[in-house]
Formats: C-alpha cells, structure tokens, sequence
C-alpha cells in the first residue's frame, strides 16, 4: 500500500505581539480559535471534512485542558470530529504536522487542521508549596478560630509567587535557563557579542524588507483595536542599539541579551493539511508537501545545537544535500544559539561536538531565515514550528524555488527539522 503523502493546502496566523502588549487580552485559547476560524474562511473548507484538529501548546491553561478540542468547538468544527494537543516544547507546532502525517500513514484520517497557540502574557503564576499546604489548612478551617489560627502561620514570602515562565524555561536536568544553554554555545564556540548583535540586527532588517510578505501570512485580529502585523520588527535595528543593551543570564562575563534573543510572544497558526487524494479529490491547490523529517535528542545543556542531528537526518531521509535548499529556516531562540548551529553544519571538529561523523557542508548566509527569524517576530512557543513552514513556503512561491528545510532547537536537549517542497 502507498505511503501517503502530506500537503499543506493553505496556512493562516495571527500577528505575532511582543507579551503584555496587544494581544494580551486574548488568551491561548481566543489566539487559536482565531487562527483556526480565519483558516476555514480562508479556504471555505467545509468543516465536516475535517478528520482531526492537533494543536501544539506549551503552556496549556487550566480553563482549557486539551486546548485544541476547546479551539475546534469555538472554531466551528463539528463536535464529531476529535481533537488533540500535543507538546514537544518549541517544536510542538512542527510536532503537530507531523503527527497528522503519522496519523495518515495509520489510515486514520485524510483532511487535518494542525498549527499551534501561545499567549506568554497569560502564563501564570503559582504559589510556592508550603503556601499551597498553608492555603490548604486554611479552606479546611471549620470556624473562625481555626481560620484564625491557620492565618497565623502565614509569612511573607508565602505571597511572593512562583513564574510559570521562568520555570518553564529552566530545564530540570542541567539546571539552566534557555539562556544559560546559549551561553554555554557562545563560549564553547567563540560566538562573540559582537557576531550576536550583527545576527540580531540582520533579523530585524530582514523582516523589515519582507514586511508585506510576512503580511499575506496574518488574518488581523480585533481587539480594542484592529492588530494587523507583528510588532517586534525594529525597522530601526543597529549595532549601536543593541550593544548598549546588559547580558540577561550571566551579567559578568555573558554576552547573550535581550536584543540577540527570541521575543517572548503572544500568537497562533492554523494549517489545513490532507493526502494528496484528498487535495486532489476536492480540487484543492496545495502550496507544498511534507518531504521528510526528523527529532533527535542532544545534550540539555547544549539544547541550542538540536537542529545539527535533526537537519541530518531528515536530509538523509529526503535524500537531499545540505545544499540543495534554496529556503532554509532555523528558528532564532538566540543568535549564539544559530550560529553555532551553522558552525557545526560547516567545520569538522565542530560537526563532531554536535555529534556528526562529518559536517554537512557550508550554508548559504543568504538563505537563512531570509524574512527574519524569532528575534524579530517573536517566539510564541507552541506555535513558532508551524509558522516555520508556513513562512517557508510562502518563500518558496514567492522566490519561485523549490526546496525548503526548517528546523528548532527545542528546550530539555532535542532538535526537530522537516523538507518542504513546494507544489
């Protein structure tokens, strides 16, 4: 029996905002109905022809567990039709392609809607856990005297708060932030402050030249204003202004900045993804064609390099060569992080600290990430791996090329890729 083959057939997202700013309002689950909503405008799709619904979240709230079956009800989609949540942390959006695809393959679904949401500005907060007992021994108080009483043992820094976010972006088996990783790379691969800010700086310029591309990608979203494009973007973007800026996670000898890192950001994509039959049967124009991909794992202390073993073997799995790409994306959690990234596609001893037997060859700096990466639009975790391969191809049309690769690190020690190609 035929394998069968997975083409995005139309790919729609809301504009990517810096958190606490104009999206805010909106949690994870308004950010994705509002994907998935623009997408069956978008593509007229009748909703019953939706087989699944797999959505890829990281900080799913606890209102809407299983958020993509709650996205899909408030989208309109059939309550017959089921839906999924999936989570591999900054690839979870790629995740979710990915399972559809897998979910093909098993003969259990032909039409797909996959994407991802995150709203950052809504990660909450938690209570340390002997306030958690405290609180607890005060709700179970029967009388005033034993409220009273239960009060009593309360201190201070019982009200202090524990950030969701800041936990989540502390992996649990090396101990450091997402940060710390990127500056355990730049040290062990010479990544300079000064190559790190160039990097940044390219990434603004970059997508401030594909402004009107990146455009086409976002179905605007109304708030207490029309929000119409990803505010990130600092068409202004120097050297100079960047280099005034204070290392965030080793403030003596770091070079890793809140300018040279991925945005912390609010957004949602939505694709519609089918066999090629299905596609064909209902004379829909898909816009390109999962090829190939791969997860890996890697060292969590080095997180930043997941995307060297990841591009390798989906590469191999594709049959492609490194430099048969004409688009390739890897996503921007920091510019130290990309860099050593490409160092060990290039240079042999760096190849085999990554882990390959030998490097994949030298990429074409014109090619990556050509409308800008995360630094500029934004990171909105469980999504960025979806609009990955919406930008892609988008390029791909645009450019009239053919080939894609997109790829993420991903937070615990693993790396995700993927080869598109367009149609």
């Amino acid at each position: 029996m035929k394998t069968p083959s997975l083409v995005i057939v139309s790919a729609v997202r809301t504009p990517f905002s810096r958190a606490g700013s104009d999206l805010a309002h909106l949690d994870a689950v308004e950010l994705g109905r509002h994907a998935v909503s623009s997408l069956l405008t978008r593509t007229g799709i009748d909703p019953m022809l939706v087989d699944e619904t797999i959505l890829g979240c990281v900080g799913q709230p606890p209102e809407a567990m299983n958020i993509a079956r709650v996205i899909a009800l408030r989208a309109g989609l059939p309550e017959a039709k089921p839906a999924m949540t999936v989570h591999r942390n900054c690839a979870s959006g790629l995740e979710a392609i990915t399972l559809a695809h897998a979910k093909m393959c098993a003969g259990q679904g032909e039409v797909f809607v996959v994407g991802g949401t995150e709203s950052m500005s809504n990660m909450p907060f938690y209570f340390s856990r002997p306030a958690v007992e405290k609180f607890t021994a005060l709700s179970r108080a029967r009388d005033f005297a034993g409220r009273a009483k239960a009060a009593l043992h309360f201190r201070p820094a019982d009200f202090a708060p524990v950030i969701g976010l800041k936990v989540g972006l502390t992996d649990p088996v090396s101990s450091l932030n997402m940060g710390q990783t990127a500056e355990v790379l730049a040290r062990e691969f010479g990544i300079s402050r000064e190559m790190q800010d160039a990097f940044a700086m390219r990434s603004h310029l970059c997508a401030t030249r594909a402004n009107h591309l990146l455009g086409q990608e976002i179905a605007p979203v109304l708030g207490a204003h029309m929000v119409e494009a990803d505010n990130g973007i600092r068409s202004d973007s120097s050297l100079e202004k960047l280099a005034k800026l204070k290392p965030l996670f080793d403030t003596v000898t770091g070079s890793v900045t809140a300018g040279n890192s991925s945005q912390i950001t609010d957004g949602a994509v939505a694709l519609l993804v089918a066999t090629e039959e299905a596609a064909a049967a209902h004379n829909w124009k898909p816009m390109g064609r999962l090829v190939s991909y791969a997860a890996t794992g890697c060292d969590p202390a080095r997180m930043g390099l997941g995307p060297v073993r990841a591009v390798d073997a989906a590469l191999h799995r594709s049959g492609w060569k490194l430099d048969d790409a004409d688009v390739f994306e890897i996503n921007e959690a920091f510019a130290a992080q990309v860099l050593a990234v490409m160092k060990c596609l290039a240079d042999p001893a760096s190849a085999r600290r990554a882990g390959l037997e030998a490097p994949l060859g030298e990429l074409d700096p014109a090619k990556i990430n050509a409308c800008g990466g995360a630094i500029a639009l934004g990171h909105p975790v469980g999504a960025t791996g979806a609009r990955l391969v919406q930008t892609a191809l988008n390029q791909l049309h645009a450019t009239d090329t053919k080939r894609a690769v997109v790829s993420l690190c991903v937070g615990g020690g693993q790396g995700m890729a993927a080869c598109l190609e367009a149609l």
